[in-house]
């Protein structure tokens, strides 16, 4: 980083520290909610500045740049001001990732997840083997009850000897009683394992588009560099941003940009296969992944994607009015160039950028 970013980063410090000064630990309370309220002030003027979405993931990343509570946070939002280019809702989840915590979070979750399903899984091994032998203990105690039925003995005994049967058709009872609950507590881990995979597989999906979301892509991304570098194969990737989307949504209507977004990842599923990973970034932005690709290759597939969809001329079915040409821009770079996956995230993103800049309905390499 330049001694400029770095000096400009200064300013994303807390508000606390020049209200109470750096490090005092012995300011009052009436200083700390001044401090407060001025870091919510310049949270809130951030966001309108930049035309950003008030949202938890938003504010999060935001505070945690402009308290100074994350330092490359702060760093990036002082490059990125320093080169003039925009802090929109692309770059801001882009940057997002540089918040380690929250991976860890997702990372906790999905470990959770994974024993919770285990332990469901143990449970309903179990329960179906204790179900198996309690029908077997059943079925051989009625026999024993039965025979003992059916044995003649002295008067003397019989009293004793029908006390017996009783007891035991009860406890046959009892154990037909724990024989169907324990059906039933199996039949509703089932639903509960069944639930569980149904709900891990909705989390990764996009249901606006179907593609896989974000969360599925940042997964799928992490296991991909990790397989690429290790058998020496290339890997790239590519942010690809919908053109001028918010006048489509300002001319048309939100439901109308929906199917837009709708079509963009048709078109990217068609031209998908073993090769070609795409999902639904957040807003009009997706993701590729291309694997066994340098970012040549993944330039070239993804530029014929390009003009597939460009050469798609598209109408707004509820008025019969054209939307015209819908295309994309779009920024590639290559992840195992190094050894930072997340370097390649920002060059992709900056390629994309300066396909905006040149003119939009183009991929550029970073």
């Amino acid at each position: 980083m330049s001694l400029a970013s770095r000096l400009f980063a200064r300013s994303y410090r807390p508000p606390a520290q020049a209200a109470a000064g750096t490090g005092d630990q012995t300011a009052t309370p009436g200083r700390a909610d001044e401090a407060r309220r001025a870091l919510l002030a310049r949270i809130g003027e951030f966001v309108e500045t930049h035309d950003l979405s008030v949202s938890a993931a938003n504010l999060a990343t935001i505070c945690g740049g402009l308290s100074g509570s994350h330092p490359e946070l702060a760093q990036a939002f002082a490059a990125r001001e320093i080169a003039g280019q925009p802090i929109d809702q692309r770059w801001l989840d882009t940057i997002a990732r540089l918040d380690p915590e929250g991976h860890a979070r997702i990372a906790e979750l999905e470990v959770l997840m994974d024993q919770l399903e285990y332990s469901l899984m143990r449970f309903a091994q179990t329960a179906h083997s204790a179900q198996s032998e309690t029908s077997d203990h059943r079925g051989a105690l009625g026999a024993q009850i039965e025979a003992m039925a059916e044995v003649a003995i002295v008067p003397a005994a019989a009293t004793e000897l029908a006390r017996v049967i009783d007891l035991s058709r009860a406890m046959l009872t009892r154990i037909e009683q724990v024989e169907v609950a324990m059906a039933r507590s199996q039949e509703e881990t089932d639903h509960l394992r069944e639930n569980l995979v149904r709900a891990r597989m909705e989390a990764d999906v996009d249901h606006l588009t179907g593609l896989p979301n974000r969360r599925a892509f940042e997964r799928r991304l992490a296991s991909a560099a990790i397989e690429a570098r290790a058998k020496g194969e290339k890997l790239s990737i590519a942010f690809c941003d919908v053109d001028r989307f918010k006048l489509i949504n300002d001319n048309h209507g939100h439901d109308a940009g929906d199917r837009v977004l709708c079509a963009v990842a048709a078109t990217l599923s068609e031209h998908g296969d073993n090769a070609c990973f795409a999902a639904r970034h957040g807003g009009e932005e997706f993701v590729l992944l291309f694997y066994g690709m340098d970012k040549e290759a993944a330039r070239l597939r993804l530029d014929m994607i390009r003009r597939a969809q460009a050469a798609r001329q598209m109408m707004n079915r509820e008025n019969g009015q054209p939307f015209g040409r819908v295309t994309f821009s779009a920024g590639v770079a290559e992840v195992t160039e190094d050894s930072d996956t997340r370097s390649a995230l920002g060059r992709a993103d900056a390629a994309l950028y300066r396909a905006k800049q040149e003119g939009r309905n183009r991929v550029v390499v970073g």
